[in-house]
């Protein structure tokens, strides 16, 4: 793998320009740092009370079932929101966004080690517990963990360090000016001498916290560790040593272990249950039901199997006889799915979104024989996470603990609250690591099941979700139909562009109001309104009613859009007979609609799009000579406020192809840690190019087919592509995310390369190789 990071503009971005308006500010966070620590920053560390690095430190650890500290030491040990400081010179910095792979811990920890100086080989992370007045927003998803912590842990390193520079220029009687930190010490130059922060720590914390507007963040210049290449990840050594601890690893003392038979068509119930032969299985001790919740938590009914092991309760589910109710969705199906959403975008579509120009007239007047005309189709997907659902939950004294792997866990504690009748205060949550998210541990449904479940039995309860559980009662994302139809000007550039689209939208799913507007709004992002110039132009949504719970996967809405998007602009460069890099760069412009309105705080940026476009074709060497049997497509997109471009090559190999190269050129503003980053590029790559080759759920009789991987293929190794170049191009903005960005543009770059290489147009899928080749 290889990598290049380009910087624009240099000089802005260690700066307070650009940052989010509805994020916290420093004196917010001076503010949250006094109500959760008595002002201080910093606090000395108690022997007993820490543990390896990536461990999760002594407060949330306990939650997960290991050791609490010793009740001395926790009476005098009070840490603060962000940062302690230990005896032996090491730090913890505490992160309240759940890791699921994507690297977050680190880039969190990053951003409070640069501006206070830590040692970056020295520094812990801990988990903290759902706490949203101690830590503001914990919910991880929407590529926005990095963007609503940039400055709140920036600030909050700077004024710790500046606090510790205060106490050290008392100590040693020389001005604050002629101090600097490093690696966890403060140094006076002219005379040589330094102070460790565990020297200082003591008095730095019963200094008073400085006025925000008195603290300098650092400039991009000072940067030692944020940017730079080589940062060792801090899960890493205990995830290769399997230390880690999932939610899976999660035991608690006299746990019960419960799988769950759940209605098989979404929508349905349980219309009866036996439960005799369950119970005569060695190791059952209870068969409970499972009431069903409504779609905006989604906890499908089912009867519940508690067993002293996962084996016993495995068998027991085995053993039960249940008759289901196939409810109002029991007709389903993937054929009648497509038959309705292809019906729809034949016609006007139910609700207009966003119009500019008039398209229809154009097209009225226009032979129907110079009309482009194109409708393309994809499949609803699972999350497929590598780690299936799971959750430990205890129901005692009117408290709920829950063990949760979860990425929202606000939105957990909300929805526990609720469905069993408690003060959502009442309701703990601690987070493991998660092993594997992409959006599916967003939803409740799991935390809120496990819930129910343990105050039945009365004791705690791990909920052990098989992979066909997970495949089979997931929020997919959904299928999604696209009709374009385009008029050419005498230019080759689109004069009239008409968009209807069909799919079952996410807010439908879950919504208590019918909006079928913001729904369209919300699913048409990328295609409703986009960045390219064109006078007429209009896009429609008819939403498609479904049983199947829909959610959240990564990348979203952009994932079906952008690639009937960027195919079918492909196809309108190739009428043209123009590159389709050129073309793309001649109608890339700013935004022509209103609708979703463009956040104010990131309004799109087409120099930016632009940017990333030339930056993938000139790191692929767009135009050259390519070796015989070899072909290039290219595609670009938005997503989550980063903008992403890619260039795919793939080569024949006699009966069918292989994937050569992808060139990734992504700006996300400032990269935290280009390593991590480059991962995270690279993952979204892949998982776009695995749904592109072989990814599809199908629905029968409202329930879903697949339920392994044998009959739900991920991309496996041979598939992969043999080389992946991720280059940055960073812009001084306010950084946001590198989860999502690169996955948009996978399927529609191998799309155009296909084409390219067969003479076939790739307008469904997944690709079925041997109609490609």
């Amino acid at each position: 793998m290889s990598g290049g990071r380009e910087a624009r503009r240099d000089g802005a971005a260690g700066s307070d320009a650009g940052r989010p308006r509805g994020g916290v500010s420093r004196r917010d966070f001076v503010r949250i740092g006094a109500a959760a620590g008595g002002g201080l920053l910093l606090a000395v560390y108690v022997p007993g009370c820490g543990g390896e690095r990536g461990s999760g430190g002594p407060g949330p650890s306990s939650l997960l079932g290991g050791h609490a500290p010793p009740a001395d030491a926790e009476a005098v040990f009070t840490p603060n929101v962000w940062v302690r400081i230990h005896h032996d010179d090491s730090a913890t910095v505490t992160v309240g966004n759940s890791e699921m792979g994507q690297g977050v811990r680190t880039s969190l920890a990053l951003l409070v080690a640069e501006e206070l100086d830590l040692d970056w080989e020295r520094v812990r992370v801990e988990q903290a517990p759902n706490d949203p007045e101690r830590y503001g927003r914990q919910g991880t998803g929407g590529s926005g963990s990095v963007l609503h912590a940039w400055e709140p842990l920036r600030t909050a390193g700077a004024t710790a360090r500046a606090m510790l520079v205060a106490s050290a220029a008392e100590r040693l009687g020389v001005p604050a000016g002629e101090l600097e930190t490093r690696a966890g010490a403060v140094l006076h130059g002219p005379s040589g001498r330094s102070a460790t922060y565990a020297e200082l720590a003591a008095d730095a914390a019963a200094r008073e916290a400085p006025d925000p507007g008195d603290v300098a963040l650092k400039p991009r210049s000072e940067w030692r560790l944020l940017g730079h290449e080589g940062i060792v990840g801090v899960d890493v050594p205990d995830i290769v040593t399997g230390r880690a601890g999932y939610g899976s690893d999660v035991r608690l003392p006299g746990m019960l272990v419960a799988v769950v038979a759940r209605t098989p068509a979404h929508g349905g119930g349980v219309r009866s249950f036996d439960a005799s032969a369950a119970l005569r299985v060695p190791g059952v001790r209870k068969v409970v039901r499972v009431p069903g919740t409504g779609p905006d938590v989604g906890v499908h009914p089912g009867v519940a199997v508690l067993a002293e092991s996962t084996w016993a309760a495995l068998r027991g589910r085995e053993a039960l006889r249940v008759e289901w109710e196939p409810g109002p969705h029991g007709g389903d199906s993937s054929e009648s799915f497509s038959a309705t959403m292809r019906k729809a975008v034949s016609g006007p579509g139910s609700v207009l979104l966003n119009r500019v120009g008039d398209p229809d007239a154009v097209l009225a007047r226009t032979p129907r024989d110079q009309i482009v005309d194109a409708t393309f189709e994809l499949p609803f997907l699972s999350h497929a996470t590598m780690e299936p659902q799971t959750c430990v939950a205890e129901v005692a004294d009117g408290r709920v603990r829950l063990r949760s792997p979860t990425q929202f866990p606000d939105w957990a504690a909300t929805a526990v609250a609720a469905a069993l009748g408690v003060k959502k205060e009442d309701v703990e949550v601690a987070i493991p690591l998660l092993g594997g998210g992409y959006g599916r541990r967003i939803n409740p449904d799991f935390s809120v099941e496990a819930a129910l479940i343990a105050r039945e039995a009365g004791v705690p309860v791990k909920v052990t979700w098989t992979r066909e559980d997970d495949m089979r009662h997931d929020f997919y994302r959904p299928a999604a139909v696209h009709r374009f139809e385009a008029v050419l000007g005498k230019d080759g550039y689109p004069e009239a562009w008409r968009h209807r689209f069909s799919t079952p939208s996410i807010g439908a799913s879950a919504a208590r109001d019918h909006d079928e507007r913001a729904w369209g709004l919300s699913e048409g992002t990328g295609t409703a309104n986009m960045l390219y110039r064109v006078p007429n132009r209009s896009s429609a949504f008819t939403n498609l009613p479904c049983g199947l719970t829909r959610g959240w996967w990564r990348a979203v809405s952009t994932t079906h859009g952008v690639f009937a998007r960027e195919c079918f602009l492909d196809e309108l460069a190739e009428r043209a007979g123009i590159d389709p890099v050129e073309y793309r760069l001649h109608l890339i412009d700013d935004l022509q609609v209103d609708e979703p309105a463009p956040n104010p705080d990131y309004p799109p940026d087409p120099e930016r799009l632009k940017g990333v476009l030339r930056r993938a074709a000139t790191e692929a060497g767009w135009g050259r000579s390519l070796p015989e049997g070899h072909a290039v497509g290219v595609a670009c997109g938005i997503d989550h406020l980063g903008y992403a471009a890619e260039v795919v090559e793939v080569a024949s190999t006699g009966d069918g192809f292989r994937i050569e190269r992808v060139v990734c050129a992504v700006d996300c503003g400032p990269v935290v840690n280009p390593d991590g980053g480059r991962a995270q590029v690279e993952g979204a790559v892949h998982q776009g190019l695995s749904a592109a080759l072989g990814e599809r759920v199908t629905v029968k009789d409202g329930a879903v087919v697949e339920g392994n991987f044998d009959r739900y293929p991920l991309l496996r190794i041979d598939r992969a592509p043999r080389r992946i170049d991720v280059h940055f191009v960073e812009s001084d903005v306010h950084p946001t995310g590198l989860g999502e960005p690169g996955l948009p543009p996978a399927a529609p770059a191998l799309a155009a390369a296909l084409y390219r290489l067969t003479g076939r147009r790739i307008r469904t899928l997944p690709i079925e190789e041997a109609g490609a080749a």
